[in-house]
């Protein structure tokens, strides 16, 4: 399996060094998701390889957390894979590859001759804004819309915003919805992210959180308005104040959509953002 794509390079089992924090930095905006591993937890991933060159200067990662594979190969177009790579595909359980589309191709081509072939593959644009939000979108929506921090009382009808979220935008097409698992995450993001709900005449209608935080960068996601609440300008404004407050903050913000919620695109390009790459989640 070296070599594979006829690149040069040797890998190494990858620790807690400062080799790893640099090159992450580097490709920050496009892998927000795996760094944001690495600054939660300093001792790193369950597994993390890095490609160096003859001078031990790292060229790409491969990253394992929570049966997640990221591949951070820094544009390469051709990668050889790790020699061990059998070895620890027939041992771990693989859940998902997610990264930049070309490098999760690349990882995927060199699962498959293991048997390992994608249930399920969706493709997103990698969106990015590091400036102030178009300020008719903070303007957007209905004259009485409120937005605020939730508080204990607004758990129930949080959930209900959570759950519909998950099934909509986020669980595969064959995966069954789990109350119970959904509960917990939104009780983490309570009590660990940053979020924002709309409230018009009293109900809560739409939400916004962030999911994940790297050097420098927030990865936002969570965001849902109501079906019957939409095309207001609810979403718009949510999403604009939001993002404001976290560049007033001195950091970037990050975030994916799916490239066939074309509602949603037109929604952040409105607001500012611009597309980085391609990104895919393939799901096994």
């Amino acid at each position: 399996m070296i070599n594979r794509f006829g690149s040069r390079g040797k890998w190494h089992k990858t620790g807690n060094d400062p080799g790893l924090l640099g090159f992450l930095q580097t490709r920050e905006p496009y892998c927000v998701a795996a760094a944001a591993r690495f600054v939660k937890n300093r001792k790193g991933y369950e597994h993390a390889w890095s490609l160096q060159d003859e001078q031990g200067k790292i060229t790409a990662l491969l990253l394992h957390s929570k049966g997640s594979l990221f591949p951070v190969f820094n544009g390469r177009p051709n990668i050889p894979m790790p020699h061990f790579i059998e070895r620890f595909l027939r041992k771990t359980r693989i859940h998902s590859v997610q990264g930049i589309r070309r490098e999760a191709e690349l990882l995927e081509a060199g699962m498959a001759p293991f048997g390992l072939i994608p249930v399920e593959r969706i493709e997103y644009d990698l969106m990015a804004l590091d400036r102030y939000p178009n300020s008719k979108s903070l303007n957007a929506g209905p004259r009485k819309l409120i937005l605020d921090r939730p508080n204990p009382s607004d758990i129930d009808a949080l959930f209900q915003l959570q759950a519909a979220y998950e099934q909509e935008e986020v669980l595969p097409t064959e995966a069954v919805f789990n109350p119970a698992v959904c509960r917990m995450t939104l009780e983490h993001i309570i009590a660990h992210e940053q979020i924002l709900i709309a409230k018009l005449e009293g109900r809560i209608l739409g939400k916004i959180n962030t999911n994940a935080a790297s050097f420098s960068r927030y990865q936002i996601g969570g965001v849902y308005v109501l079906p019957e609440y939409r095309r207001v300008g609810i979403a718009s404004c949510l999403t604009a104040a939001f993002v404001r407050d976290i560049i007033t903050a001195g950091k970037g913000v990050t975030l994916f959509v799916k490239k066939r919620n074309l509602a949603a695109r037109s929604v952040y390009r409105r607001i500012g953002f611009v597309t980085l790459d391609d990104y895919r989640i393939s799901y096994y």
